[in-house]
């Protein structure tokens, strides 16, 4: 602490409680000081290089979120995409051909905001969830079959959902669909999920129609991902559904937002911004 205090003192003054020192003695203490000195500089040094290497060799950079603010957006936490198994290649690298995704499937899920309560229907183990469960966001129809089906035999690897409901009523629910490669969760997108103008599955809990949201900002300068994304229209029915399919890579996720009434805009854009990034 003396030397702290030292410092606190005019140049070239010592605190008027001190008597003078030394010359010699004095050299002794500065000489302490600078070695002191010398000794934080490299450790703060190393750990800036280790900080900064860790960066660089992850290749895997923080999302950059959407704020919170009194427009109906919601309080996601930071989102930062998970790093990879050793020796494993980024999602849409050269040198991996078939876009997949090699980070854990459950930490490619967005995370609920704050003030939300869980979905107890999606908390299987590590979120993992069934085909039929999945295929119970489809209303009934010949199609479901043929649904079920080609996720069998499709390529399709496994399936993973989080759900939440806010305290206004708003209820969503993601889900991430992983097959073997790109070219597989392609073929499956393009034969059920494709964009026609119109939702191509209807939903179970949608009554109406759906098109195509016009709101939703088109090309959210996320390379290799593609969506499209719904709203029911009016007049809805008791509950408005919105909806969005993002296609990346090995992975097909599908996004569902519901309220009684109407469900706004705002809150299922920033959650469906926010998906895409993690899977960009």
């Amino acid at each position: 602490m003396s030397d702290l205090t030292d410092l606190t003192a005019p140049a070239g003054q010592s605190p008027a409680e001190d008597p003078p020192a030394p010359t010699a003695r004095k050299e002794r203490r500065v000489l302490r000081a600078v070695l002191r000195w010398t000794s934080a500089v490299a450790v703060f040094g190393v750990l800036g290089s280790g900080v900064a290497y860790g960066i660089a060799a992850q290749e895997r950079t923080d999302v950059p979120g959407l704020s919170t603010r009194n427009d109906g957006r919601w309080a996601y936490p930071k989102l930062v995409k998970p790093a990879l198994p050793a020796g494993a290649a980024l999602p849409y690298a050269a040198d991996n051909p078939g876009m997949i995704h090699y980070a854990d499937l459950e930490q490619l899920l967005l995370p609920a905001p704050a003030g939300s309560t869980p979905d107890p229907t999606l908390k299987g183990d590590r979120s993992r969830i069934t085909a039929d469960r999945f295929l119970q966001e489809f209303g009934a129809d010949n199609r479901v079959s043929s649904m079920r089906q080609d996720l069998a035999q499709g390529g399709l690897r496994q399936i993973a959902a989080r759900g939440w409901t806010m305290p206004d009523g708003t209820a969503t629910r993601i889900y991430l669909v992983r097959f073997h490669s790109s070219g597989y969760q392609n073929a499956f997108t393009t034969l059920y999920f494709s964009n026609t103008g119109s939702a191509p599955r209807r939903l179970s809990d949608i009554e109406g129609e759906s098109s195509l949201d016009e709101g939703y900002i088109s090309g959210n300068g996320i390379p290799h991902v593609r969506h499209d994304v719904y709203v029911e229209a009016a007049p809805s029915g008791p509950v408005q559904v919105r909806h969005a399919y993002i296609a990346a890579g090995d992975i097909v996720a599908l996004v569902v937002q519901s309220r009684k009434g109407s469900a706004a805009a705002v809150p299922f854009h920033q959650t469906t911004v926010l998906q895409e990034q993690l899977l960009g």
